[in-house]
């Protein structure tokens, strides 16, 4: 019976091997050896199988994980294996490089012995799904927070408009309507378009006749303002219905003795489509149109000064400012006696509800508005108008239509640098006077009037008998009376 193994180095042998082929050593015939030496070199053959099979699952530990069918149970085929471990190892890094993904696993028990020892000795299939640092998931949040933001704050796409879409751009542009229409007021009169008198990007004015009235009667003749359903021309119809009545009107004439108010009463006012309207008498032309032909000597101007400070007794005796006068606001009529009518209440406020003032707070109205070129500080700094922001607006517009030139007249595209230049103004009436004024006279009257003014405080009330009496004074140092008729036309 032939040797299976080397009793020298252990090493497995053939059949008919005479020579071990490890270490050379001749192989000794089993009938060379007395049955004792058999029997210790059998133990010293099994002493020595054990010891290799101890260096076998070593051995298996760190490399049979790359490839789990190459480990043995036997002690023979892992010393077999031993001498070819390096090329299995690069067989297994080119089957687990990051460009050519592992393949699945035969069986569950192959998987977890492949993936146990891939995050033991394959640094490569950790690195093609690393986990991110926590500065980098912020990174990738962060971006898809914003794409998220984008397709909400995106806009939507473009539809083609519908019937009331071109509504609201009609609403936003103030078309102007055929002339010759026909509509209706809140009591059921019938009104038709005549002629359109003038146009802005807040209102129209059109001239209107009664319908089943003559043309030909000067009573006949009225006009109508239309503006958006729900622009600031319902603000106007408010104040009209509620401070402007024809019975309270009538009821202050009469109190100060007054032969005219120049307060325009409405005789119809609602709704048309998208258009909010108001229907007055016919009040003439406006000052603006009149400023462009010609300009007005300082009597004139201290006519108009003296009629306009009685309509605005009668508005803040009524708990409401103007709060927006310029002479786009303001009519004429020279048909009859000499007229002069307060209009366009659309930035009206109640300062007074109640018989209680409110408070000074700045920011707690828009700024600025208004005509930017005319109203007073406190509507710059988004404070409530008073009395005396009505009172300051009228200065600036006496001493604008006498001299035609105001300091900040070229800086009107900027709300702040105006305010701040009639603050440093007010503060300084002379420099203001000598500005406007240039080298001509300056007029003590406006001059007085101003420094009044701006003496009072925001709950205030004015004096207004001492403010008229000063200008009529000095409209009869000029030659002229309240009575008579202005030569404005």
């Amino acid at each position: 019976m032939a040797f299976q193994y080397c009793p020298q180095c252990g090493s497995k042998l053939q059949p008919g091997f005479k020579f071990c082929p490890s270490c050379g050593e001749k192989i000794p015939n089993l009938v060379d050896f007395p049955e004792t030496e058999l029997s210790g070199i059998s133990n010293a053959v099994r002493k020595l199988s054990t010891q290799v099979e101890l260096k076998t699952q070593d051995i298996t530990l760190t490399d049979s994980s790359s490839d789990p069918s190459s480990s043995s149970s036997s002690p023979s085929s892992a010393l077999i294996s031993f001498p070819n471990r390096s090329k299995r190892r690069s067989a297994v890094s080119k089957t687990y490089s990051p460009s050519t993904p592992p393949k699945p696993a035969a069986n569950k028990t192959e998987k977890s012995e492949c993936s146990h020892t891939q995050l033991i000795n394959s640094p490569r299939i950790i690195e093609q799904n690393p986990v991110p640092s926590p500065r980098k998931r912020k990174a990738a949040l962060d971006g898809e927070v914003e794409e998220e933001q984008k397709k909400i704050l995106s806009p939507p796409p473009k539809t083609p408009p519908s019937g009331k879409g071109k509504r609201s751009k009609r609403l936003c542009a103030l078309e102007p309507l055929p002339e010759g229409m026909e509509f209706c007021d809140q009591s059921g009169k019938k009104w038709t378009l005549r002629k359109l008198l003038s146009q802005s990007d807040m209102e129209l004015t059109y001239e209107v006749q009664q319908g089943g009235v003559r043309s030909s009667s000067n009573d006949s003749k009225h006009i109508v303002r239309l503006g958006a359903k729900d622009g600031q021309l319902y603000k106007e119809q408010n104040f009209l219905q509620r401070a402007a009545k024809p019975a309270a009107v009538e009821k202050w004439m009469k109190k100060l003795g007054l032969d005219f108010l120049g307060i325009a009463t409405s005789v119809g006012f609602g709704v048309h489509e998208a258009y909010r309207f108001l229907i007055f008498p016919d009040m003439g032309c406006t000052l603006q149109s009149v400023l462009h032909t010609q300009s007005p000597s300082e009597r004139e101007v201290l006519q108009l000064a003296l009629r306009l400070i009685d309509a605005l007794e009668f508005i803040h005796e009524n708990e409401y400012v103007h709060a927006d006068i310029h002479a786009g606001n303001i009519y004429i009529s020279t048909r009859g006696h000499t007229r002069v009518f307060l209009s366009g209440f659309c930035h009206a406020f109640r300062f007074c509800p109640g018989g209680k003032h409110v408070e000074y707070r700045e920011g707690s109205q828009m700024p600025h508005q208004g005509n930017i070129n005319f109203i007073s500080v406190d509507s710059h700094k988004g404070a409530a108008p008073s009395r005396r922001s009505d009172l300051q607006s009228l200065g600036f517009c006496l001493l604008f239509w006498l001299t035609g030139d105001l300091p900040w007249s070229l800086n009107t595209q900027s709300g702040s640098t105006v305010s701040a230049m009639k603050e440093r103004y007010m503060a300084d009436i002379p420099a203001l006077m000598k500005y406007c004024f240039k080298k001509k006279k300056a007029s003590g009257a406006l001059q007085s009037y101003l420094s009044q003014v701006i003496s009072l405080h925001y709950t205030e009330k004015p004096n207004y008998s001492v403010l008229k009496q000063e200008l009529d004074e000095a409209l009869q140092k000029l030659g002229g009376t309240l009575g008579e008729a202005l030569n404005l036309r």
